[in-house]
């Protein structure tokens, strides 16, 4: 009976706090005290009871109600920060006030003229005639006192810690406690892992979700270019004046790099214990992606975990975060009998942030093998979302972050080792190395892809260009899968219908460059599809630019609009246990992102050097170079985009670009190809070296095919294995490889991605569910 009871009376003071048109004084503890004083609300209730309508209307009509309600709940939060909640009813009072204030912060953020509400220094309680309450702290804003109370409680003794008491009489001070020996995890920095406690882990989770609910202020702004605004509530809780900044993200990482989903091993288990830890574990992650969003720009930021130095620490997370990836992957013989996570797009926007702000990170990730237990999940996650429009964020990061490895050539060097574990993927069986894997993963995202996916082709596409120079023996059905992307992508009706669909070719056949210049040896397979899809090179040697042609062209592709030819690349059967991608489920939620900067604007170009150290090169203005020589190293500035495609602003919504580009499908009628435009990237297409190797083999294996009478292909690899064309080709290019770089577009896209992730995930409670979110849109699929 006693919930019920509880549960009305709380329902009768939010009534009242609506329906009362004076202010409520903030002396009257008997009012104020029926929002905390009760024990068995959950959050969910709080949530039930506390409608956003009532919510909406004590802002809009008795403001200082709501202001003295945040005031008083915070001051709650505050004495138990001090006084340690020694008693069960001050730990409830403390997590009514939590979720309380998780309840009403996002309303407070929706509208413009509240904002600043928790930044004054004046409370709101204030204003209510009250002077007494506002002296001893009078000068720090309500924002500030309660992410400090937050930010100790989380380190507060049989609350969400261990106590480390000595006997019973011993009190732990909480002004004096020293955080860092109350670490919530071994791992970075800490060696001796806490027992678990359930309840500490639900009173972590309560707190974390109200910081959370602190830090989406950023949810509430429109997206906006200017990366120097700073997010006022997560740069303080990072800053000096909180002395727990350090040992609190040391805890969270360490929960989250230490945590085994599968736990003991037995089946089912995660069906007969509900796994608090879990809970935890996503709060932890999405806290640290939240935090370390501005870590970048904050110089010597000590407590954060870009800070890491030590081999150890890196191995821990490396290794941690490659298990909760690989954890989804896991194929058992019984149905359902392992525990899947469902936090990955949270883990790969960490491993991004950890790589892309820590260097020493990043060259450990690449010397370590166990960055292949990072590609293989990745690759995973991009072929089983490609048919899916409601991943399509998801599709974006894990294609940023193969870019960022690829700028580096340890990624190119590991990807030779051969790919044995056989996670069951819709793709065909091959037997070969990582880089197999990679390609043929590609090539299915290209070709069966949903069509958003295609201003992802060019980043594809420079991945394989930056690993080619070191893959020392494609296998035939990888070989197979880049002249089928060459051979679509060569069609004239494809490279004369867009301004920039001609780059694509320019990739392809620079890694083909590449693969034959510095990897001729072991790359007989290559070698032998080129041979037999020689028609393709001569026909882009001889592509057409008159008039006539190119409206010929042009009419073709009206009868067939497919993007990309889909019969004549052989599909064989795909692996065992595999399912097919398929679409987002109709009503399914998903959030809008910012548009892309383009390729050149997402990568620099470096130059490897004869001791392989790498050095960047200026920026050209591709439009106005005109080529000294058909080099492939000229050849390529053409990749670089002179279409003002990208010139443009890049911050509209997805859903604007598609109303932009059909009211005025001028981006078409504008664009016209013309034979100039042909003529000027046609004479820079760097075939030299292909047409070399062509001249030279195809005469040697067609005289071998009538002198053998041979059909039979392996003989003729073996001829390929053995034959040698040093002293043949031209001069061997410079190696090019395009390091991806941030800019102000790739920020905006990552905050609109992770706070998307974040909404979308939080949804029971559904705290920001029906605001007025500002950052993206919501729409359903």
């Amino acid at each position: 009976m006693g919930t019920t009871d509880s549960k009305l009376n709380f329902r009768k003071a939010v009534i009242q706090l609506t329906t009362k048109t004076q202010p409520v004084e903030a002396t009257d503890d008997a009012f104020w005290d029926q929002f905390w004083a009760d024990t068995t609300t959950t959050v969910q209730d709080v949530f039930a009871l506390v409608p956003a309508a009532e919510i909406r209307a004590v802002r809009e009509e008795s403001p200082s109600n709501l202001a003295t309600l945040c005031y008083k709940a915070v001051e709650k939060l505050v004495q138990g920060a001090e006084s340690g909640c020694p008693t069960e009813r001050e730990k409830q009072v403390i997590l009514n006030c939590t979720r309380i204030l998780t309840r009403i912060l996002p309303y407070i953020f929706e509208d413009q003229d509240w904002r600043g509400f928790f930044w004054s220094t004046v409370p709101g309680a204030g204003r209510a005639g009250t002077d007494e309450l506002d002296d001893d702290d009078g000068a720090r804003p309500l924002a500030e006192s309660l992410l400090l109370a937050i930010a100790d409680l989380l380190f507060c003794p049989d609350f969400t810690v261990h106590s480390h008491k000595r006997g019973p009489d011993s009190v732990e001070n909480m002004q004096s406690i020293d955080s860092c020996e109350y670490i919530w995890e071994a791992g970075v920095g800490f060696a001796q892992s806490p027992p678990l406690n359930y309840i500490h882990d639900l009173n972590r989770t309560e707190l974390l979700r109200l910081l959370l609910t602190c830090f989406s202020e950023a949810m509430y702004l429109p997206p906006s270019t200017d990366n120097n605004v700073l997010n006022p509530w997560v740069t303080f809780f990072c800053s000096t004046e909180n002395r727990h900044a350090l040992p609190l993200f040391t805890s969270l990482l360490n929960v989250v790099c230490a945590y085994d989903p599968v736990g003991y091993g037995i089946p089912y288990n995660h069906l007969l214990f509900s796994d608090y830890r879990e809970q935890l574990v996503e709060q932890a992650v999405q806290i640290l992606i939240v935090t370390l969003e501005h870590d970048g720009g904050i110089p010597h930021r000590p407590s954060s975990p870009s800070s890491m130095e030590e081999q150890e620490d890196f191995d821990f997370v490396l290794k941690g975060l490659a298990r909760l990836l690989t954890n989804p992957l896991t194929q058992t013989y019984l149905p359902n009998s392992t525990k899947k996570i469902q936090f990955h797009q949270e883990l790969l926007v960490l491993f991004w942030k950890l790589c892309d702000f820590n260097k020493k990170f990043l060259f450990f990730v690449l010397k370590s093998s166990d960055v292949l237990d990072i590609l293989v999940p990745i690759l995973f996650y991009l072929n089983d979302a490609r048919a899916d429009q409601s991943r399509v964020g998801l599709m974006h990061i894990g294609v940023f972050i193969l870019l960022l490895l690829s700028g580096e050539r340890n990624f190119g060097v590991r990807l030779n080792k051969p790919y044995s574990i056989h996670v069951p993927m819709d793709i065909p069986v091959f037997t070969g190395t990582h880089a197999d894997l990679l390609i043929v993963v590609f090539h299915k995202i290209i070709t069966t892809g949903h069509q958003r996916l295609q201003p992802l082709f060019d980043c594809l596409l420079t991945i394989v260009v930056n690993v080619s120079p070191y893959l020392k023996s494609l296998s035939m059905v990888a070989a197979n899968k880049l002249l089928h992307l060459l051979e679509a992508f060569s069609t004239s009706w494809y490279l004369f219908s867009a301004a920039q669909n001609h780059h694509l070719v320019f990739f392809l056949l620079e890694a083909f460059n590449n693969i034959i210049q510095y990897q001729f040896d072991g790359n007989c397979n290559l070698v032998y599809a080129i041979i037999r899809k020689r028609n393709v090179f001569h026909q882009l040697a001889n592509l057409p630019s008159d008039p006539a042609s190119i409206q010929k062209a042009l009419q073709r592709k009206r009868k067939s609009p497919d993007v990309i030819s889909r019969t004549s690349s052989q599909e064989t059967v795909s692996m065992e246990g595999s399912h097919p991608a398929v679409p987002a489920e109709p009503g399914t939620l998903k959030t809008s992102l910012v548009a892309m900067p383009g390729i050149d604007k997402l990568t620099e170009k470096s130059q490897v050097s004869e001791d392989g150290t790498m050095v960047s090169l200026p920026k050209t203005d591709s439009s106005h170079t005109a080529p000294s020589d058909h080099s492939t190293v000229v050849g390529t500035s053409d990749t670089e985009s002179n279409s003002g495609r990208d010139n443009e602003d890049v911050f509209y919504t997805e859903a604007e670009m598609e109303r932009r580009r059909l009211s005025n499908a001028s981006s078409t009628s504008l664009w016209a190809p013309t034979p100039e435009w042909v003529l000027s990237w046609k004479c820079k297409l760097p075939l030299q070296t292909i047409m070399r190797l062509l001249q030279v083999l195809v005469p040697q294996v067609e005289k071998i095919c009538i002198d053998k009478g041979l059909t039979d292909e392996s003989e003729i690899l073996k001829f390929l294995q053995h034959g040698t064309l040093v002293g043949l080709l031209p001069v061997p290019h410079p190696i090019l490889i395009r390091k991806y770089q941030a800019n102000a577009g790739t920020a905006m896209w990552f905050r609109t991605y992770m706070w998307g992730v974040v909404y979308l995930r939080n949804v029971d409670p559904p705290i920001w569910y029906d605001t007025d979110v500002r950052l993206f849109e919501i729409q359903r699929m």
